[in-house]
């Protein structure tokens, strides 16, 4: 390992690289704990920390949504608006055909249509923060004049076009996913914190709940390992094919089918539905519409509910894997695109029977995937059920952005290592 990361460090290019990255995430938690003026950061960080939902989404920020930071959205938007364009490129025939037909040139502008519905959906989310904050009834922002608002939800605003800037250059002169590393960085941020308390306010009679914790920490470091990289092999053969004097073909490969297709999208697109009723009812809880406030106020509660919201969260999060999974990967077309190469799956006739081949096998690794993944969406609810601990540093969802971001960079990282080991023998 030691000699890796030597080797790592000698490349002049590589480490370039690495310490643009490490500038990058340095300037983003800076301005993390820039405040938005009018905020009282005491009261709101208590606020979050009584609220499941807000909690998460603060943990996905580094604290910059509880600090009510210029950069308090994060790069949240940024992910929503990519994933409503990557569906509408599902049903829309005009970015279906930028997507297939032009090459990088129509890649390049679906993103840049990502990017501009970026800042409606930023300053959307952040009008909707402090509408939710003023209403909470927690005196955390009080009424503001419009001149105010309208320079708050611009800041806001501009803060997540920012983060979204310093991620592109990441990706583009770094290493690695720049959005991802920012997340990732936002996510390992409240380690440090959560271990300086733990030490400071250390029980000695909680001395097997945190045994406990940190062994099943591990446990499910590795379970992710093993599911993330986890993945169905279909054999391809080839046939043999004479062309002039040539012969082609004649081999044989396989197609990749990953146990977890969806990654972490169907934990974001249940956690977007699970947000949505409680701020909703928060809006109306205080109606002056007796029936309207009573059901407002019932259906907070029922959200609050830990067993309720626990097992809603962990069915959403089974259904949009399934969901995701049959948006993104169509059998038919990949059994089209084999077939048109000359292959086959051994004992499978070509074209109609692959593709319900190909789609019996998915569904049922998608099973695994779709458990493992609800599994790790109600892990903090699970642990707090067995164990006797407050509070989790980082959640399972956590846990697996972290996992999945590492292993994406160091995969990046040593191809450029093995690219460089190449150049040597030319």
């Amino acid at each position: 390992m030691l000699e890796k990361i030597t080797q790592i460090f000698k490349i002049k290019d590589l480490r370039k690289k690495i310490f643009y990255v490490l500038m990058m995430l340095v300037i983003f938690r800076l301005a993390a704990h820039i405040p938005v003026p009018g905020v009282d950061i005491t009261v709101l960080k208590k606020f979050f920390e009584s609220n499941q939902i807000l909690g998460l989404l603060n943990m996905f920020t580094g604290g910059a949504m509880d600090n009510f930071s210029v950069v308090a959205l994060g790069v949240g938007p940024y992910i929503t608006s990519s994933i409503i364009m990557q569906l509408l490129v599902m049903v829309v025939p005009y970015l279906e055909k930028l997507q297939k037909e032009e090459g990088e040139a129509g890649r390049a502008k679906i993103n840049k249509i990502t990017r501009y519905a970026t800042i409606p959906l930023a300053a959307l989310q952040s009008y909707s923060m402090i509408a939710l904050l003023q209403r909470s009834g927690q005196g955390i922002i009080g009424d503001i004049p419009l001149f105010n608002l309208i320079t708050m939800v611009t800041i806001m605003t501009a803060g997540t076009v920012f983060l979204m800037w310093i991620g592109e250059l990441m990706t583009e002169h770094g290493i690695g996913n720049g959005i991802s590393l920012i997340i990732f960085a936002g996510i390992v941020s409240a380690v440090p914190q959560a271990i300086q308390q733990t030490v400071v306010n250390f029980d000695s009679s909680k001395l097997v709940d945190l045994i406990g914790f940190g062994i099943i920490a591990v446990v499910v470091i590795a379970g992710i390992v093993f599911i993330t990289e986890g993945q169905r092999n279909i054999p391809i053969s080839f046939a043999r094919r004479v062309r002039g004097n040539k012969m082609y073909g004649g081999t044989s490969s396989h197609l990749p089918l990953k146990v977890n297709q969806a990654g972490v999208i169907p934990i974001i697109f249940a956690m977007s539905v699970m947000l949505l009723p409680g701020m909703v009812a928060n809006f109306f809880a205080n109606s002056q519409n007796e029936m309207v406030g009573r059901i407002a106020q019932q259906t907070v509660a029922l959200f609050d509910n830990q067993l309720f919201y626990g097992v809603f969260y962990f069915v959403l999060v089974v259904l949009f894997t399934y969901f995701y999974t049959a948006v993104t990967f169509d059998p038919k077309q990949i059994s089209e695109n084999v077939q048109r190469q000359g292959g086959f799956v051994p004992g499978i006739r070509p074209g109609r029977h692959t593709a319900e081949y190909l789609q019996k096998t998915l569904s049922r690794i998608t099973l695994t995937g779709a458990l493992f993944l609800g599994l790790v969406a109600t892990l903090p609810f699970i642990m707090r059920a067995i164990l006797d601990i407050p509070s989790l540093v980082i959640g399972g969802t956590g846990i697996l952005i972290v996992v999945s971001v590492v292993i994406e960079t160091v995969k990046q990282i040593e191809s450029q290592v093995v690219m460089r080991d190449y150049d040597k023998f030319y």
